[in-house]
């Protein structure tokens, strides 16, 4: 099952940080990276508590739950699912046992090879209450029989094939592990006498951590109260395959990623976009939020005025329910609010991050110029999206992916436009000064698939 997913870990080797609340905390900061569940498990040396539930972190915890969490390990998971159910059963951290003692889990990415492992859980008296990856993670811990974790996981990780980056609890350790190709992002921090793993750095810069290092492909970093030690794990022989969707929409701006902030990168991916396709037009009009830093990196290279002229209502989310038609027909109005006296008479350049299945920017065209926008530009910080994700990102399947069915000219006149450009490959690629182009998995793109 494919998630995309935001997970945290923290051990405070001297006891006296409050593992609880700085996992709360941390969540928030993650919480663009899932809606659906929230969860925190906490470990005091002898024994692991996990509590977790469906909905927002802030309607997950408050104070009296938090409190009942008390330990000097904890780690957490917000969730957001692809293509599964959402019930309180596939909500983690997960809870079980091995033949080493009690352990927590919290994981993210998307495995592909789901079928052959349950085919190797089969028939080991295992059952099985949700549909997550994480949970088949968890079932090959449980029976492999190694009572030492980390030889547990060099023999459950070289099993694995596909994306994942988790984080595991034990009674006294702490544990990060990484993908032999490095698909989805795992950060390790400190704060004071505390260490951290993070899918992004944006929660260390709310907690005051400090950043160490992203954890390499193929790596595990095990903590306890006394040490910390790393180890591969799994052959790493292969390209690394980075996914370029963290950078484009995924990772929130203020976060770090091998040495890359991301909202600067998203800026220069605005700037390419201007070079690649230059037009002439009166202002520049981001659809918020994600396609803001390339909005602006559009207005600096082509000289025309940046303009707020779509509005965003900040408290829709995803899991915003449309009960009836009415509500259906105005989604896009609920969420956002054009401004007209900003659009009016103007020729607009509209810059989002991508074009999936193009139905949303089909009806943000229609409320420009219903605003009164007398052109509508399109432009695109990614190339067109061709292929769907095996890894993680919600793309769905190839028939429903708009590039991959009609060619730019008629995409333009679906969606309304005046004129429609996406950045090239070889210009995405060109706005990263410290990660080689070939440590990124670019398959939606040109359909070439690492695994």
């Amino acid at each position: 099952m494919r998630e995309e997913c935001g997970i945290f870990g923290i051990i405070s080797k001297d006891g006296l940080v409050d593992v609880t609340q700085i996992t709360y905390l941390s969540l928030y900061a993650l919480q663009h990276r899932g809606q659906e569940s929230a969860g925190i498990a906490v470990s005091d040396g002898k024994k692991l508590l996990v509590y977790k539930d469906l909905g927002l972190v802030s309607e997950v915890f408050n104070e009296e739950r938090l409190i009942s969490l008390e330990g000097d390990c904890a780690i957490g998971q917000v969730r957001y699912s692809i293509n599964s159910v959402n019930t309180w059963e596939n909500s983690q951290p997960l809870l079980a046992k091995f033949k080493g003692g009690i352990f927590s889990l919290a994981h993210n990415g998307s495995l592909t090879n789901l079928e052959e492992l349950k085919l190797k859980l089969a028939g080991k008296n295992i059952q099985s209450n949700s549909c997550t990856d994480g949970e088949i993670i968890c079932n090959l811990i449980k029976t492999t029989p190694q009572e030492d974790i980390e030889e547990n996981l060099k023999v459950v990780a070289r099993q694995l094939k596909g994306a994942f980056s988790m984080i595991i609890m034990t009674e006294d350790k702490l544990i990060g592990l990484k993908d032999p190709f490095g698909f989805r992002p795992l950060a390790l921090g400190k704060m004071k006498s505390s260490y951290i793993f993070s899918s992004e750095t944006c929660a260390f810069n709310l907690i005051g951590a400090q950043l160490i290092r992203e954890l390499e492909p193929g790596e595990i970093v095990m903590i306890d109260r006394e040490s910390i030690k790393s180890n591969k794990i799994i052959s790493t022989n292969q390209r690394r395959a980075f996914c370029m969707f963290e950078f484009i929409y995924f990772a929130r701006p203020d976060s770090n990623i091998y040495g890359e902030n991301v909202a600067l990168c998203r800026q220069r991916m605005g700037q390419i976009l201007a070079q690649e396709y230059p037009v002439e037009a009166d202002i520049v009009v981001p659809i918020p939020d994600s396609g803001i830093s390339a909005a602006i990196g559009y207005a600096i290279q082509s000289g025309i005025p940046y303009e707020e002229g779509l509005i965003k209502n900040r408290y829709i989310g995803r899991t915003f329910i449309q009960p009836g038609q009415l509500i259906r027909d105005l989604g896009v109005r609920i969420k956002l609010s054009p401004l007209q006296e900003i659009l009016w008479d103007k020729r607009v350049v509209l810059v989002d991050d991508s074009i999936v299945r193009g139905t949303t920017i089909q009806k943000i065209v229609r409320l420009v110029r219903q605003a009164g926008a007398r052109e509508v530009h399109i432009r695109i910080s990614s190339p067109p999206v061709r292929w769907p994700c095996f890894y993680g990102i919600d793309t769905p399947n190839q028939k429903d992916l708009w590039a991959a069915n009609h060619n730019q000219e008629e995409i333009k006149k679906w969606l309304g436009a005046d004129t429609l450009g996406y950045i090239s490959i070889e210009g995405l690629c060109s706005v990263f000064k410290k990660i080689s182009v070939n440590d990124f998995c670019l398959a939606c793109f040109n359909g070439e698939y690492p695994v």
